[in-house]
């Protein structure tokens, strides 16, 4: 089983209790992502395209912890960015395990090897280490040749020191289904405690737009992958039912509010995936924002979405709601052979609106605001002694405030 049997129950437990309390809106996992900066340029991410200023901002301790406090969610996946260049992430993974919540450590792996003794194995912790395929398939999915042999080399050493590892696959359009299956034998025999898959979100701001995956494609794609590992006993850490409806079966709404984000610039609106405005707390995110302006159906940037941060929590909610339904599919596997479950209607969807540069010029604004004044420039006369009436004048240049890492 990808996910140990406490965490299954202490989260099962959590969801069931939500829907006792008869609570509308609730999040599953918090996305954390305390800094944008990466050590990779993938072209089909969307999360890097910042001025400087903003790739140097960081979270601090207590602002990870806090936002653990206002959300409540029993699991974190700390994104970014690469959060292994946080200088204060071993702390801030220290401090989110002794509150007993799940945390995932997303990560490229190009530094988790010079960074893993900074961290201890638990059973509250894994390391998810973005693998997109086999080595030529994920050093063009990153843009940079040899991180896959670096990343497998860290998986290795990882589990050899007791830690959990699972592996985080973007599947994009030209995938093809018998690569990704012999590459998820790969990753098993490497001994990886499970796969999280899911096909890339289409980024607005990413280099590469001509690679993702519609909706239908998807669908096939992941049937096709599921068919040839019928049998082989694939561990996935995510919900049956969110397989099948990647493969077409389910005819799911997206869940927005289930992975709530927070970041460098607070919550975002509405989800991990799509930016386009922040709240200043929680409660202020699940009370305000107009979720039904957003999913499939509704918006037009949300048309071929079917990523786990807007569809597991849906997922695992139908589960509750229908537990023999999960138990046949855990069972069998995701239906590959069957009709498609009906597409949503795009036919009443708003257009999209565009608001990136607006937003980086507010957050550049709070920036610029937030740093103190430089100190004024200021003659300093210093007279030797031994000379006569000769003077040498120094002036003290001012020192900028500049974010630390």
């Amino acid at each position: 089983m990808a996910v140990p049997i406490m965490q299954a129950v202490r989260v099962g437990k959590y969801v069931v209790t939500q829907h006792i309390k008869k609570r509308k809106r609730y999040p599953l996992v918090l996305m954390l992502e305390p800094l944008f900066r990466c050590n990779l340029a993938c072209a089909g991410c969307g999360k890097i395209d910042y001025p400087a200023a903003i790739l140097n901002q960081r979270m601090t301790v207590q602002e990870c912890l806090d936002a653990d406090a206002e959300a409540g969610a029993p699991v974190i996946a700390v994104a970014g960015g690469e959060p292994l260049l946080h200088k204060e992430m071993p702390e801030i993974i220290r401090g989110l395990i002794a509150r007993k919540k799940y945390v995932y450590l997303c990560t490229n792996a190009l530094l988790l090897e010079k960074k893993m003794d900074e961290y201890e194995p638990s059973p509250f912790f894994s390391w998810d280490v973005h693998l997109d395929g086999d080595k030529t398939m994920h050093d063009s999915s990153v843009c940079q040749d040899g991180v896959y042999e670096r990343a497998v080399a860290a998986i290795k050493k990882a589990k050899a020191r007791g830690f959990r590892v699972s592996i985080n696959c973007t599947l994009f359009d030209g995938a093809d289904p018998k690569r990704v299956a012999t590459f998820f034998d790969e990753v098993m025999a490497m001994g990886v405690d499970g796969i999280m898959t899911a096909p890339g979100y289409a980024y607005e701001r990413a280099p590469d737009q001509a690679h993702f995956l519609n909706r239908q494609k998807t669908k096939q794609l992941f049937r096709d992958i599921f068919r040839l590992g019928k049998g082989k006993k694939w561990r996935f850490t995510q919900s049956p039912l969110f397989l099948n409806f990647l493969a077409g079966n389910e005819q799911y709404h997206c869940t927005p509010w289930g992975k709530p984000l927070r970041n460098v610039f607070g919550w975002q609106r509405p989800c991990y995936l799509l930016g386009e405005g922040y709240a200043k707390s929680f409660n202020e995110l699940m009370e305000d924002t107009k979720w039904d302006d957003y999913g499939t159906g509704n918006y037009e940037k949300c048309a071929d979405c079917m990523v786990h941060s807007g569809y597991e929590s849906t997922a695992v909610m139908d589960a509750v709601r229908r537990p023999w339904h999960i138990a046949k599919v855990a069972l069998f596997g995701p239906e590959t052979e069957k009709p498609m479950a009906p597409e949503i209607s795009l036919a009443n969807q708003r257009p999209a609106q565009y608001v990136f540069s607006k937003q980086v010029e507010e957050q550049m604004a709070e920036i610029a605001a937030r740093k103190p004044a430089k100190a004024p420039r200021v003659k300093v006369i210093r007279t030797d002694a031994k000379a006569d009436a000769s003077a040498a004048k120094v002036e003290a240049a001012p020192v900028e405030a500049t974010a630390a890492d």
